[in-house]
């Protein structure tokens, strides 16, 4: 059927749906769904993996690839006759362990002022200020102040400076005084001197509307500031985000496996994850209708284990509706159904109601099993009652009625074989079936579940002494030597 994803008991798929994936622990998730689907080899993937050991255990499979496929769809061999693989460019980006990471910076991918906008967004939805925070007001001047900062960063500051430790250190130093609102700190003399350059910059018409806050007001919104921006002040943090390595926008262009490992007690810096996964549906949206005509090369299917944890993708019931038509699936993985209606409120049945398949690994929790039992539907059943009546003259009775039954009531889905699945894809009934059994699969060889000689070492991938492959990409930059000189100049003035 055209647009389903694949299904971890078929393996069989066509690219293009939405899943919503449904069960009732890590170790099931991983084995019956996150596993084969990555065996697949077939699109680019961007995992969430909770405790980091997707990665580890299916790693060399990835960095091994599937065959390169010819013009006429076989195999190509070399000159000996052995099948050339293609091999993934594996991303990880930890929130565990920042030394077992590539760098993330959110502002790499910054191109307009909507992409700003976008950024505070996911920023708020995400962290959690004192104080005031709870009150609107403060939220909407925090988020003025973020806007104007930001925009300032991305159009006047130098690459090497757009990141979030540059917020941070410009939050520090807007010092207020209450008793002097003539009081100009050195923020405040860079928008001056923005506005003798630019009077209508984006960010100084931003900045504007925040000053309108008087001394005391603006301190409680610097306040607010900071609570919000805590993670940044920590020094792994602001290393981690100073420069980009994951490069989100071009996985869509080539075979990549883009893993985010998470915490599964520890939801701290969750929101990075959150923020990375709200710029790469955008990024991928917009690269595959100004570069690609509306659809990507390269299929991206999206494993959101733990898809609660995380933290909120802005728009996400929006999102789940328009990429599919972009060559995007996302694939939510849940531990119970109330979970994303904790996260996402009324637009939970929005979000569900854009998944074309929906797969029940196993739970007891009882939205889950109460919307499953509605979901399978009744069957007809015969009712066949007899009654005697003894007296003064015995009579006897029969009675015939065809009565509807729930197919399995919640009591019997909560004790379903743990051997067992439901599968419902939109047009066709649910039906009952064996979960795959991912020893069967030709690439289960490959995985460290097979051999543990095939266990992926994360720091050896991640070490700066790698072997440079053919096909990787490295920009290339062209300097005179009186450019260079003219650099070597300014660096000493």
């Amino acid at each position: 059927m055209p647009g389903m994803d694949a299904m971890p008991m078929e393996m069989g798929e066509s690219p293009g749906g939405i899943d919503k994936k449904l069960s009732g622990n890590h170790e099931q998730k991983t084995r019956f769904f996150i596993k084969p689907n990555l065996m697949q080899l077939h699109s680019s993937y961007v995992v969430t993996d909770p405790k980091g050991t997707v990665l580890v255990e299916c790693g060399k499979l990835l960095s091994r690839g599937a065959p390169k496929l010819g013009k006429d769809g076989k195999p190509l061999r070399n000159k000996k006759g052995k099948i050339v693989y293609e091999p993934y460019q594996i991303k990880v980006f930890n929130t565990i362990n920042f030394k077992k990471s590539m760098h993330y910076n959110p502002f790499a991918y910054l191109h307009s002022e909507k992409d700003i906008l976008k950024l505070v967004t996911v920023l708020i939805a995400n962290t959690k200020g004192e104080g005031k925070s709870g009150d609107d007001f403060w939220v909407k001047a925090e988020t003025l102040l973020y806007t104007a900062l930001i925009g300032y960063i991305y159009y006047e500051a130098p690459k090497n400076e757009q990141n979030f430790s540059t917020l941070v250190e410009m939050i520090n130093a807007m010092e207020v005084r209450e008793d002097d609102e003539s009081f100009k700190n050195a923020v405040d003399l860079l928008f001056d001197a923005l506005e003798q350059k630019d009077p209508d910059h984006f960010a100084l018409r931003q900045y504007k509307k925040y000053k309108l806050a008087a001394g005391k007001t603006a301190k409680s919104i610097l306040i607010s500031c900071g609570a919000r921006l805590a993670p940044f002040d920590i020094a792994e943090v602001r290393e981690i985000t100073m420069y980009d390595e994951l490069e989100l926008d071009l996985v869509g262009d080539r075979k990549t496996a883009l893993f985010f490992i998470i915490s599964d007690t520890d939801a701290t810096f969750n929101f990075l994850v959150s923020m990375a996964y709200t710029q790469l549906f955008n990024l991928l949206c917009e690269r595959a209708d100004d570069k690609y005509g509306g659809r990507l090369p390269v299929h991206v299917r999206c494993l959101i284990d733990e898809a609660a944890n995380i933290g909120q993708i802005p728009n996400l019931e929006k999102l789940m509706a328009t990429i599919r038509s972009r060559e995007i699936s996302a694939c939510l993985v849940l531990q119970a159904q109330s979970q994303l209606k904790a996260l996402y409120k009324d637009n939970m049945d929005t979000i569900i109601g854009n998944c074309d398949s929906s797969l029940f690994l196993g739970g007891k929790e009882e939205t889950t099993l109460k919307s499953w039992s509605a979901l399978l539907g009744k069957e007809t059943i015969d009712m066949y009652n007899t009654s005697v009546t003894k007296g003064t003259q015995e009579s006897h009775g029969q009675n015939f009625q065809k009565l509807g039954k729930d197919l399995m009531s919640m009591d019997e889905l909560a004790v379903m074989d743990g051997g067992k699945c439901l599968l419902q894809v939109r047009g066709v009934r649910p039906f009952l079936s064996k979960k795959y059994d991912i020893t069967q699969h030709p690439n289960y060889k490959y995985l460290s579940d097979f051999n543990p000689k095939n266990t992926f070492d994360i720091e050896k991938y991640l070490s700066t002494r790698l072997r440079v492959r053919p096909d990787d990409l490295f920009l290339n930059y062209e300097i005179s030597p009186s450019e260079l000189a003219e650099e070597s100049a300014d660096d000493t003035e």
